[in-house]
């Protein structure tokens, strides 16, 4: 069997949806789930809200935590009332939030945190953000003129488990997001940045596979191999995964 690949969704309404039939939706972008399918995995939505993480998370063989809404400030001590602040979700930070914790209490599932699921790994271990990068640098290389999507270089350090995905250091990517990592958690390093600064990779210190990147790697997978090697690494360790889940089992399950 394919390894199940869960990806998490945006919230109820976070992105609001035109019909005359339904008045809330849970949504996330097909090029998400294009990337996983590309990559060999099964691709299932994990929309957020009071969900038994525990029991999810025994089904699946690896995640992707999904861009999205900005985190509320306040949960990193940050300022609630900051002018530049896009849509929130608390709805979502909770799921989200809750999700990441019981991931790393109880699991070693691999798992790719993609831009604001990067910035919930952070925040969620202790770390804090920059509300909105033009506040710290200059020139913000890391949105489109019109606030949409620009394509940014980024460099990776060698030894690091994102550059051994893409099989390359350098790369540039797609991105648009106006929020950045400012205080890195204790049990994160820093793997990538910006040629500005800005924090653009992280790795757990501890788990086997989890990466978080700030770029979208899922815009251009279809066309970039270097992205839609991030995909391939995922799925691959979820195989991994898998088999040594199965293997633990076998041992443990009583004969006769």
């Amino acid at each position: 069997m394919k390894p199940i690949i869960g990806i998490t969704t945006y919230g109820r309404n976070e992105v609001p949806i035109d019909s005359r039939y339904y008045d809330a939706y849970f949504s996330v972008p097909a090029a998400y789930v294009d990337a996983v399918r590309r990559a060999g995995g099964v691709a299932v939505l994990l929309p957020p809200g009071e969900v038994d993480w525990t029991q999810a998370l025994a089904a699946l063989d690896g995640l992707v935590i999904t861009g999205g809404a900005d985190i509320e400030p306040a949960r990193y001590g940050g300022d609630n009332e900051h002018p530049n602040l896009t849509r929130l979700a608390p709805d979502r930070d909770a799921s989200d939030f809750t999700l990441l914790q019981t991931l790393l209490d109880s699991v070693d599932a691999p798992t790719l945190c993609i831009c604001r699921g990067m910035q919930v790994l952070n925040v969620a271990l202790g770390g804090s953000m920059h509300e909105h990068i033009p506040d710290v640098q200059p020139v913000d290389i890391h949105r489109g003129d019109d606030d949409g999507w620009t394509v940014q270089p980024l460099t990776a350090l060698a030894d690091s488990k994102v550059a051994t995905a893409m099989q390359a250091q350098q790369v540039a990517t797609f991105s648009g997001h106006h929020q950045a990592v400012k205080k890195v958690a204790a049990d994160l390093r820093v793997t990538a940045t910006a040629p500005d600064g800005i924090v653009e990779a992280l790795e757990h210190t501890a788990h086997p596979w989890l990466v978080g990147v700030q770029w979208h790697p899922e815009c251009s997978a279809h066309e970039d191999e270097t992205q839609q090697r991030l995909f391939d690494a995922l799925v691959e360790k979820a195989k991994i995964y898998r088999e040594q889940r199965e293997q633990r089992t076998h041992q443990t399950t009583p004969i006769g």
